[in-house]
């Protein structure tokens, strides 16, 4: 796939995208609705034109300021803009198919909002995560990772194994251990790229846990966001499946 071409269909779709999901991750984190009103300026509540919701542009433009009062606009809107639109570019140019490659930034879409609520928020709604789970069960084969029996079990060999896990470490340490959300999540990624994917998933977040949590001191009593090192990893499994098929179709 021209990669050219990749990067400019994948980061344009990804910062319209990521334009959406920021609104979303900072509305929801306030308890609001992402769909009633427009999008104003959080400190003198004037709503923004047309032009100062380019993504990314109008912010570089801005410098990160509200042209009214002058004030710094969160940057999570820019952030989540580049991050999209990042996961457009890489799932169009590592896909073997542009099929493949929309499938997989819809997927990486849909984990974004998840992993950033989790981060901020150590919160994985159940709303979003229905949504992951549904869209796996539909269009998680077009990946051609994994069939439909296997992401069947995936989706319930997932949601088993960390709510077994969650379960022991209660029973053992008397306190929980993972949110109740975590499970959930690893089901709806099972659905998406079937039970044999799980164990790498895992392995990679949990050294992504380590590598967070050693530079700050490994406490009993420290809380990482597991859900966002589990969705970042799922895509990054998910990626490089597909980029080995692709090599390998071309080998």
């Amino acid at each position: 796939m021209s990669s050219v071409l990749a990067v400019l269909l994948g980061g344009a779709g990804g910062a319209i995208v990521g334009s959406y999901l920021a609104t979303l991750v900072q509305r929801w984190g306030r308890q609001e609705s992402a769909s009633v009103g427009r999008s104003r300026c959080d400190a003198c509540g004037r709503t923004l034109s047309p032009t100062e919701l380019v993504p990314l542009l109008s912010a570089l433009a801005s410098a990160g300021r509200c042209r009214t009062c002058g004030t710094r606009i969160d940057p999570l809107h820019w952030r989540v803009e580049a991050a999209a639109a990042a996961i457009g570019m890489g799932s169009l140019i590592l896909a073997p198919t542009w099929l493949q490659g929309g499938i997989l930034s819809l997927f990486g879409w849909l984990l974004l909002p998840l992993a950033l609520l989790d981060w901020r928020h150590f919160w994985l709604p159940d709303r979003l995560t229905l949504v992951l789970a549904a869209a796996g069960l539909l269009l998680g084969g077009t990946l051609g990772i994994a069939d439909l029996t296997d992401r069947l079990l995936g989706g319930i060999s997932g949601l088993a194994s960390l709510w077994a896990l969650a379960w022991l470490y209660r029973r053992v340490r008397g306190r929980e251990g993972l949110g109740g959300g975590d499970p959930k999540l690893l089901g709806a990624i099972g659905l998406w790229l079937g039970w044999a994917a799980l164990p790498p998933v895992l392995l990679v977040a949990a050294l992504t846990g380590l590598a967070i949590a050693i530079p700050g001191g490994l406490r009993a009593t420290r809380r990482l966001p597991f859900g966002t090192m589990l969705a970042v990893s799922a895509w990054l499994v998910a990626a490089v499946s597909l980029a080995r098929a692709g090599s390998a179709l071309t080998g």
